[in-house]
């Protein structure tokens, strides 16, 4: 279809009812001319490269036109800065997860630097060790308990009469990997800590950024904590001791709270026929830094640094100052080129139908909305559990799979990857129920969301290592499916739970991710030293969450089995008119059943 006929979810459903959900998300990208001619029907408009409504908020989201001055095509600019920005902050977040085990070696953390095999022949990470590549374990003649060993089984008396003298070892410490970190090491508990700590330190950033947001807006919000993010990843450089790594990963993390401006700031710029998709679509993209900087760290830079001759001590330093550079880029990038709403460059609470000066009463009206509690949790059951797999999945398979670097990466990055169409599939999906199905339609997408995420972590959490590699990606890749899917979802309702507190909510349902993310730290990952178990038991965590999606329910937009609680009339006065107007007529303003964000 020709871009000037493209109109939002009519076009999607067409598309859908046709080709399938998939063929939806690549017709955005074939319609999305970069042309800088206007459609027919904006022709008496104001200046704007995009359709937009009554409040100037964009009618269509045309991913590729991206041309014209910031006055004429503010939208796009600020969903691309967004995404951007949002991509690079994921990208230097994560950055050191997948370098974990060569940071470790660096300050010295690793068992076996710890505790020399052949001093300490009895500690239990090398009693249960054994080397998936050759088959050997670290006990030659197996340990005294499968369970709880405290030792090896002594050679027996007819290899120590005739054997050789490789037989003849009752510890071998040459299958033991390079650097030792499985569950229940010192190491282990230290990369566990520094990963909690890159997502608590976001929870309380996020908070505070319903705020922020409102007082200094976008642009100034986004680029200040880009710019102080970039400090510290360029810092990440000089760490030397595992107080001072537990430090600039929570430093760090405050850069993840730019997932708050991301979803509000699309918000500001899109109106409710496409909300869904364009937040869903700009937070998977940047989300999409988190499977990116898997690779990105290893294959990209580390490897080929390794490869030139660079010692590895040095090459993991020098690696952390390139997400450093690109934070600084960006950020004078957006302070330069972009604006705060369609029309101003700087944001006024008023554009939300706000009254009141922001203030920290804010936060408690909108906590007393259970609503929102079930979202915050709903929320750390998705996007917690994309930060938690951020920070476990490299070492999983390197340390349980005893995979190489470059291949645990791959296999880490393929999670995130996921983030270049099942986050926006996500937002469609919840669009979509939403133009056939009415509201309720947007929360079942939610509950499936989340209930199938349960049962793919689940399986995930079954997969043990004597299973070849491509069936853990499988299920990995299916879960990954659900999480992201689940993420799109939560902000395709977000936007419509209180309209004049959007930046309130947007932050608390956004900090409830690292909450999760923490949860998950603290209560699954960290305590249970069993390298699968966690994922069992964070299953049930976000199938919990799932279950309580009946909460929500609101007059105007009904719940999960009801519908709204209005006459027909009200209805019919703000129901969607989605045919554009002629050439020469001014369109209406693209509305719909649900408050107009």
């Amino acid at each position: 279809m020709p871009l000037q006929a493209w109109n939002g979810l009519d076009d999607f459903g067409k598309v859908v009812s046709k080709h399938g959900c998939f063929a939806a998300i690549f017709v955005i990208f074939r319609d999305s001319s970069g042309s800088c001619s206007r459609p027919a029907f904006a022709k008496n408009m104001p200046d704007f490269k995009l359709a937009v409504d009554k409040n100037n908020k964009a009618t269509e989201l045309a991913l590729l036109r991206v041309c014209g001055t910031v006055q004429q095509n503010p939208h796009m600019r600020a969903f691309w800065a967004s995404t951007i920005s949002f991509f690079l902050a994921f990208l230097g977040w994560f950055a050191l997860a997948p370098l974990a085990l060569e940071v470790a070696t660096s300050m010295g953390t690793c068992e076996n630097q710890l505790y020399p095999p052949e001093d300490n022949p009895k500690r239990v990470a090398y009693l249960k060790y054994k080397s998936l590549k050759t088959g050997k374990a670290y006990c030659q003649y197996g340990k005294n308990d499968d369970t709880n060993p405290t030792d090896c089984n002594p050679v027996p008396q007819d290899i120590l009469a005739s054997g050789t003298a490789d037989e003849k070892m009752q510890y071998r410490p040459g299958v033991l990997a390079d650097c030792v970190c499985t569950p229940g090491t010192e190491c282990k508990d230290i990369i566990a800590n520094a990963g909690v700590a890159a997502v608590a330190s976001t929870i309380f950033v996020r908070i505070a950024l319903g705020t922020l947001l409102e007082r200094f807006g976008p642009v100034n919000v986004q680029s200040g904590l880009m710019t102080f993010g970039a400090f510290w990843v360029a810092m990440a450089a000089a760490i030397t001791a595992p107080w001072n790594y537990t430090l600039i990963r929570f430093f760090i993390g405050c850069a993840g709270a730019t997932f708050v401006t991301n979803q509000f700031w699309c918000s500001l710029m899109f109106s409710p026929n496409v909300v869904g998709t364009a937040n869903a679509t700009a937070a998977g993209w940047g989300n999409l830094g988190g499977g990116v900087t898997q690779i990105f760290m290893i294959s990209v830079l580390f490897n080929t640094m390794v490869s030139s001759g660079m010692p590895a001590n040095t090459a993991w330093r020098v690696a952390m100052i390139v997400p450093a550079v690109l934070f600084l880029i960006c950020a004078a990038t957006m302070k330069l080129l972009c604006w705060d709403t369609p029309t101003a460059k700087r944001f006024d609470v008023s554009v939300t139908g706000k009254t009141q000066k922001p203030s920290l009463w804010d936060y408690v009206v909108v906590l007393k909305d259970i609503r929102v509690i079930v979202m915050i949790f709903q929320y750390s059951a998705c996007f917690g559990t994309e930060l938690a797999m951020n920070n476990q999945l490299a070492t999983h398979f390197r340390t349980y799979f005893q995979m190489d670097a470059a291949d645990a990466s791959a296999l880490a990055g393929a999670f995130g990857l996921m983030n270049l169409f099942a986050r926006s599939l996500g937002g469609i999906t919840s669009d979509i129920l939403f133009k056939y199905v009415g509201f309720r339609g947007r929360i079942w997408a939610q509950f499936l969301a989340l209930f199938f995420e349960a049962v793919f972590l689940f399986c995930f959490g079954m997969v043990d290592s004597s299973q070849p590699w491509y069936v853990a990606l499988a299920v990995l890749i299916c879960f990954s499916l659900f999480v992201q899917m689940a993420e799109g979802t939560s902000y395709g309702i977000v936007p419509f739970m209180n309209k004049q507190q959007l930046a309130v909510v947007s932050a608390l349902v956004g900090a409830g991710g690292n909450l999760g993310a923490v949860i998950a730290g603290f209560c699954f990952y960290k305590p249970i030293n069993d390298p699968l178990l966690p994922f069992q038991v964070h299953a049930g965590y976000v199938m919990f969450w799932a279950l309580l999606s009946p909460c929500y329910y609101w007059r105007e937009h009904g719940g999960m089995f009801h519908g709204p609680a209005v006459d027909k009339t009200s209805v019919d006065k703000t129901s969607v008119d989605k045919t554009p107007e002629p050439a020469g007529k001014k369109p209406q303003a693209a509305e719909s059943t649900e408050t107009t964000v």
